[in-house]
């Protein structure tokens, strides 16, 4: 199967290779200045791959990592779909089947106050700064296999392979593994809780979140035997001396590294992120007796400032207006890369024949430029409650997330290109192209550790860029292709 495959001629493949490709479903920048689209080289072919079996470890990076994969796709708490949420008994199942795998590639484990599964090797050095390498295990709802359990398996794998050539013990820095308990925030509608309380950032209070049962972060982890107080919570928080760096492999979750036709990437920067939850509360009645005229109807509030909030988003240069501080590329950054998504809107009492009392929803808003971000978020908020003023309904807006757009460290982006290249190289015995690199409009744990540490990502190709379904996939030799990336960059450790 070939490595990179030839993407089919399109009528706008001769693309300027020093212009800024930019692809309305995902907006990733690709600022690599020697990449073409439709180039392509040829993969491993069945006699390459007997030839040089016994350096590329086949059996370990593709056929046990995909099998892993798909095994740990098969623990949910969902009946005949992918869930994981944080601390459920589906996430604990996969911690502790992520626990084995790591002692397996000879690493000492623990799980702290959140969940957090860990797993280190000390190396010749245990008191250097440690690499740390991670990604979650928590996954959304109706989720696919590979988000974030790929980061995981790719890098444990790796370690296996340096653990059965007695090279773990020789790595002149402590390497950790973490699957971070909860990344995507479906259950609190906080993200980033395992990674953050590591990086010293989740606050006291997210003890006290709850979720749509009631039940706080804090009760979560005591129905499974971890007891938390402020006091842990204080303690977990890792010290900055003590790091080197993070790293995180992840799948691409849009479609560029597909369109290039190149299996790997490496992150030049991650996108800022606000969750809103805007709560209107308008006169509950009888849907047959008030009169239209009459009505305070929080459900129709809901809708037009749904649909206000798409035409901003759509068009942020006919509402803001930037002062003289702002560069000129600030609209143009902005209407690049924002995004706004409505993903999750409920009703009380939620009959056919009531007029509803409270309508809740959330928003998603995220864009590469921190200042446009926050004056859309600022926008948005001036126009609903022009419009809860005008339909006579109250409206509350909490700000349930927020994290900056992160620039990923130009040393492990380095690091991590020559990693790929070589990773790749030692595949297909050479490589004609340079390995792009890519801003992500995803959220990653990378953001949180950022305030800990410096980071770098490696994405990995996913089929049509789709992520968060069922339909998400990664070919098996990308997966492989992942793991010979990571295990050239932990080489560079020796």
């Amino acid at each position: 199967m070939a490595i990179v495959t030839r993407v089919a001629q399109r009528t706008h493949s001769a693309i300027n290779p020093t212009s800024v490709l930019v692809l309305a479903c995902h907006f990733v920048l690709l600022v690599s200045s020697t990449i073409t689209p439709c180039y392509g080289f040829s993969g491993v072919g069945e006699e390459d791959e007997g030839n040089r079996g016994g350096e590329l470890y086949p059996e370990i990076l593709r056929d046990e990592a995909v099998a892993r994969l798909q095994l740990l796709g098969k623990v949910s708490d969902g009946d005949g779909y992918l869930e994981r949420i944080f601390m459920s008994p589906a996430a604990v199942r996969a911690g502790n089947l992520i626990r084995k795998w790591m002692e397996d590639a000879g690493l000492r484990t623990w799980v702290d106050c959140l969940g957090n599964v860990h797993g280190r090797v000390e190396g010749r050095n245990a008191s250097a700064e440690a690499l740390l390498i991670g990604s979650h295990l928590d996954t959304v709802v109706d989720a696919g296999i590979f988000d974030g359990s790929l980061g995981i398996i790719s890098v444990l794998s790796a370690l296996k392979v340096l653990s059965i050539n007695g090279k773990l013990g020789e790595l002149k820095r402590p390497v950790e593994v973490i699957a971070f308990s909860d990344e995507e925030g479906v259950r609190f509608q906080s993200t980033f809780i395992g990674s953050a309380a590591i990086a010293g950032i989740l606050p006291i209070s997210a003890l006290q979140l709850t979720d749509k049962s009631d039940v706080t972060i804090q009760h979560a982890l005591k129905k499974n035997s971890i007891e938390v107080t402020e006091e842990h919570l204080l303690q977990l928080k890792y010290d900055p001396k003590s790091v080197w760096g993070y790293v995180e492999i992840h799948i691409e979750q849009g479609p560029v590294l597909e369109w290039v036709g190149f299996p790997l990437g490496v992150v030049k920067g991650i996108a800022g992120q606000t969750r809103l939850k805007v709560t209107m509360k308008g006169s509950q009645g009888h849907a047959g007796t008030v009169p239209m005229s009459m009505r305070h109807d929080p459900m129709a509030a809901a809708a037009e400032a749904i649909v206000s909030l798409e035409s901003l988003c759509k068009h942020p240069q006919d509402f803001l207006s930037f002062d003289g501080q702002c560069k000129s590329y600030s609209f143009e950054s902005l209407s690049t890369s924002l995004v706004c998504t409505v993903g999750e809107i409920s009703t009380w009492p939620s009959a056919s024949n009531v007029i509803p009392g409270q309508v809740t929803f959330t928003v998603d808003l995220r864009a590469i430029d921190d200042m446009g971000r926050e004056a859309v978020v600022y926008e948005f908020s001036n126009q609903l409650y022009q419009i809860c003023d005008r339909r006579s309904v109250s409206c509350t807006i909490d700000r349930k997330h927020d994290a900056n757009a992160v620039i990923c460290d130009s040393e492990l982006t380095s690091k991590l290109k020559s990693a790929a290249y070589l990773g790749l190289k030692r595949m297909t015995g050479s490589v004609q192209d340079e390995v792009p690199v890519l801003m992500s409009g995803a959220g990653h744990d990378a953001m949180a550790l950022s305030h800990l540490t410096k980071v770098g990502m490696l994405f990995v190709r996913c089929r049509g860029g789709i992520s968060h379904s069922p339909e998400e996939h990664v070919l098996d030799d990308d997966v492989w292709a992942s793991g010979m990336a990571i295990l050239a960059f932990i080489e560079t450790q020796l």
